[in-house]
C-alpha cells in the first residue's frame, strides 16, 4: 500500500510538472511538486491548473452568457455606476472589461490605459486587456506594444492566450511571416480549438488553402464530439470559420 500511494503521488506530480513546463510556470513548482507528497500537487491544482483550465473558463463563459442573455447591458451599467460613485483603480478595471465585452473597444482601450497609469501599472492582466481592446479597435501596433511588454516582463503569463492574441495582432499588423510562425508554435504547443480555428481563418485569407483545409479537417473531427451547447457558445467563431473556408 505505501508503494501504491507513492506511485500515485509521482504520477500526479509528473502530470502537473509537465503542465508547469509546457505553460512556462516558474521552475520552483517542480521542487514543490516532488518535495511534498500530494500536498504540492493539490496546491498546484488550485493555484495554477484550475484557474487556467478550460473547464473553469467554460463555466465562467456559461455564467457570463446567461447573464448577457437576460440583460445584455447590465454589467456595463453597473460598472459605470460603480466607477462614477467610487473612481478606484479596481472599479476602472471593471469598467474597462465591461466596455470591451459590450463591444466598445476604443473606450475600453482608453480605460485600460488609464489603469496602467496608476498603482497597477505592472499588472499583466490589465496590459493584456489593453492589448485586446486596441486590437479590436483596429490598432494592432498599440496591441503589440503591450503584448511584447508582457512577454518580456512576465513570460509565464497566460501563455496559451498570449500565443493566440500575439498571432492575431501580428496578422492584423501585416507581419505575415511572424504571424504564421506564432500560429504554428501555438498550435503545436497547445492545439486548442480556438488557435486552430483562428489559424485556419488566417490561412484561408492568406492564400494558404492546404493549411486551411488541414486545420479545418482537424476542427471538424473535434466538433463531432461537441454538444449543441458547445456549438452555441462558439457560434461567432464558427461563422467566421465557415465564411473563411468558402474562400478556399
Amino acid at each position: 500500500m505505501p508503494f501504491f500511494g507513492l506511485g500515485l503521488h509521482v504520477l500526479v506530480a509528473l502530470f502537473f510538472a509537465v503542465h508547469a513546463i509546457r505553460n512556462g510556470q516558474p521552475l520552483y513548482w517542480l521542487i514543490i511538486l516532488f518535495s511534498f507528497p500530494m500536498l504540492g500537487s493539490a496546491v498546484y491544482f488550485f493555484a495554477i491548473y484550475l484557474p487556467n483550465s478550460r473547464l473553469q473558463r467554460g463555466a465562467r463563459n456559461v455564467v457570463a452568457a446567461a447573464g448577457k442573455a437576460l440583460d445584455p447591458g447590465r454589467e456595463l451599467r453597473d460598472a459605470r455606476a460603480a466607477f462614477e460613485f467610487t473612481p478606484t483603480a479596481q472599479n476602472q478595471m471593471r469598467l474597462a472589461n465591461a466596455q470591451l465585452d459590450a463591444g466598445s473597444a476604443a473606450e475600453a482601450a482608453t480605460s485600460f490605459e488609464a489603469c496602467l497609469n496608476g498603482p497597477f501599472a505592472s499588472d499583466p492582466e490589465i496590459r493584456f486587456g489593453a492589448a485586446r481592446a486596441w486590437l479590436e479597435s483596429g490598432r494592432a501596433d498599440a496591441a503589440l506594444v503591450h503584448l511584447e511588454k508582457i512577454r518580456s516582463d512576465t513570460p509565464s503569463f497566460r501563455v496559451e492566450d498570449m500565443a493566440l492574441w500575439m498571432a492575431k495582432a501580428l496578422a492584423a499588423a501585416g507581419r505575415t511571416a511572424q504571424a504564421q510562425a506564432e500560429f504554428e508554435a501555438g498550435v503545436a504547443r497547445f492545439g486548442s480549438f480556438e488557435l486552430k480555428a483562428e489559424y485556419a481563418i488566417w490561412a484561408a485569407h492568406n492564400q494558404q488553402p492546404d493549411t486551411a483545409k488541414r486545420l479545418h479537417a482537424d476542427l471538424e473531427q473535434s466538433m463531432q464530439r461537441w454538444s449543441r451547447h458547445n456549438r452555441e457558445l462558439n457560434a461567432p467563431l464558427l461563422r467566421r470559420l465557415k465564411a473563411a473556408m468558402e474562400l478556399v
